[in-house]
């Protein structure tokens, strides 16, 4: 499969660069006789992230985001392909080896509460990577450190003490983007960090994603379902269906000049803020069952870092 990077001198500078990443379930054989079914839930992908990029990764549920999210991490092992950080391949690696890379890589889950754990104080929860990874200091400089942390996700460092139970949706999202930072890590991957939140709420966590990549040089691989928010923050978008990438590109080209079939219909769903223009809008149909790509189909460019999939 071809390359699929920013540009050529990114390409070279990538701080993540995946090559034909699969993840395969099932094939066990069954207590009556036979092998399950195979499941190719990633198949064949490949793409860079450039330092300080955000690359926003959209596609119906099942298509195989979250699981590509969580194989960068070595969270899942691939069944086949090779994932290179900083141009180190850590494929495979064993947990102690992986451990330092561990510092630079860390991710945001989908639900706030549930990322959370009830039985320690946010504060504690905050600076457990510090312990872990044995950068906490003595008990003044954890404290000051965790504080610090608070501030910079607007949470007041007064709430440190306090439990999960305590805080709203958004307030948890930020306690966990407050872990997510205490190493001062190269690359996040946000796995739809605002899907379970308030839309009032929504937007404001996407702004802090924003400030801190801009703050921090942050890199994010940024999984979600709402369109408007990948534009509002990403700087590339890839399109995923049945684990495979059928559209990536600049934000920009993707919105204007959509190619994929599946793409098409992906924007045409997204709804028009004016009632007279949303009623007479007819959304575009895609039928997945006659429609998925074949095997044999490859990302071809056309132009600009955008490509498209075609047999």
């Amino acid at each position: 499969m071809s390359d699929i990077s920013l540009s050529p001198a990114a390409a070279a500078q990538s701080l993540v660069s995946v090559r034909n990443l699969s993840k395969l379930y099932g094939g066990e054989k069954r207590f009556l006789g036979g092998n399950a079914p195979i499941l190719k839930a990633v198949n064949d992908v490949s793409f860079d992230i450039a330092p300080g990029e955000t690359l926003g990764l959209v596609g119906e549920s099942g298509s195989g985001k979250s699981t590509t999210g969580r194989i960068l991490l070595q969270l899942e092992a691939p069944s086949g392909g090779d994932i290179l950080f900083k141009g180190q391949n850590i494929t495979g690696l064993s947990k102690s080896l992986l451990k330092p890379y561990r510092r630079d890589m860390q991710i945001i889950f989908q639900d706030p509460y549930a990322s959370l754990n009830p039985r320690m104080t946010v504060g504690e929860f905050v600076a457990e990577p510090l312990d872990v990874h044995g950068l906490s200091g003595n008990r003044s400089e954890r404290q000051d450190r965790v504080a610090g942390l608070f501030k910079k996700v607007s949470l007041d460092p007064s709430f440190m003490k306090r439990y999960p139970h305590e805080f709203s949706g958004g307030q948890r999202q930020r306690v966990n983007i407050a872990r997510a930072i205490a190493l001062d890590p190269a690359f996040i991957v946000a796995d739809e960090p605002i899907t379970a939140l308030d839309v009032s709420i929504q937007a404001q966590i996407v702004n802090l994603f924003q400030d801190l990549r801009d703050e921090l040089g942050l890199t994010y691989l940024f999984i979600a379902h709402d369109l408007s928010m990948i534009r509002y923050l990403c700087h590339r978008v890839a399109v995923m269906l049945r684990g495979r990438i059928v559209e990536i590109g600049p934000c920009e080209a993707i919105f204007a000049n959509p190619q994929h079939p599946y793409t098409q219909a992906l924007l045409s769903a997204i709804p028009v803020p004016d009632p007279d223009i949303e009623r007479s809008r007819k959304p575009i149909t895609f039928d997945v069952g006659t429609n998925l790509p074949s095997e044999t189909a490859q990302l071809q460019p056309l132009g600009g870092g955008h490509f498209v999939l075609r047999s």
